[in-house]
């Protein structure tokens, strides 16, 4: 990735929450990759042009601040394609208000598409198989991808749906936190937005996993320890994983095709 040079015909901005970010598909050197990365080289690689790439996502982020603060700046740098996904980390949360997420995300879609770029609805992936209490959360995603699917057909959009990709339900393709997609899991999600808009993800890609065995005790009490204790933590206080964060492609970059 590059700065920006001139105006390619191509221009992606990403928004949303810690999905959208890349979290669990962290670099050598700090920061994150991520689906929304892979995407934009992927649409390079297969178009043989620059791609101009922007990411607002900040982990943490609830559907609501996701709107007031990302979306404008999104629209105002002039893109072609936004992606959108948001909802996730309200699902969490007790007294989860199905009905107002879509309401919202439906403003959100209608304010990309007033502005002439496409936009593109992400479901996110399933990681409730090995979330405590995921049994609770896989019901309001259920029911959440279902109203999202519903409403990207009324509205005439392209939607991908990584929820009911039964792959990336299984364990192998979550990093240690399980709550967010390992680095082959943001390779398969990437997998699945480039068909959803058209294109082949590029052969070189690695979008198949080893099965991984079941947790033991031990394991468990770790990742309570480790994950799951931090997170209420966090919750109980009203702090969040994202705050004090910056977007980390506020304005354009150029993903440059290989090859």
């Amino acid at each position: 990735m590059g700065a920006e040079q001139g105006r390619a015909a191509i221009r992606y901005a990403a928004i949303g929450d810690s999905f959208t970010e890349g979290v669990g598909d962290e670099l050598p050197g700090g920061g994150v990759r991520g689906w929304a990365d892979l995407v934009a080289q992927g649409l390079a690689d297969a178009t043989g042009e620059p791609v101009q790439y922007a990411n607002l996502a900040i982990r943490g982020r609830l559907l609501g601040p996701i709107n007031e603060e990302q979306l404008e700046p999104a629209i105002a740098l002039g893109p072609t394609l936004v992606s959108f996904n948001g909802g996730g980390n309200d699902m969490l949360r007790p007294g989860t208000d199905i009905p107002w997420i879509v309401s919202r995300t439906e403003e959100a879609l209608g304010r990309i598409l007033e502005s002439g770029a496409e936009p593109l609805l992400l479901a996110g992936a399933n990681p409730t198989a090995g979330l405590p209490g995921g049994g609770r959360v896989r019901a309001k995603g259920d029911e959440l991808t279902a109203a999202a699917t519903e409403l990207a057909a009324r509205l005439g959009i392209r939607m991908c749906d990584n929820w009911s990709d039964p792959v990336l339900a299984r364990r192998e393709y979550w990093s240690p936190d399980r709550l967010h997609l390992a680095p082959v899991g943001h390779r398969r999600v990437a997998a699945n937005v480039l068909r959803a808009l058209g294109f082949a993800p590029p052969a070189d890609w690695v979008l198949d996993a080893e099965p991984l065995p079941k947790p033991g005790l031990r394991a468990e009490l770790r990742y309570t320890r480790e994950h799951v204790l931090p997170w209420v933590g966090r919750r109980l206080t009203g702090r969040s994983s994202g705050d004090g964060r910056a977007p980390k492609h506020p304005g354009w970059v150029t993903v440059e095709p290989r090859g």
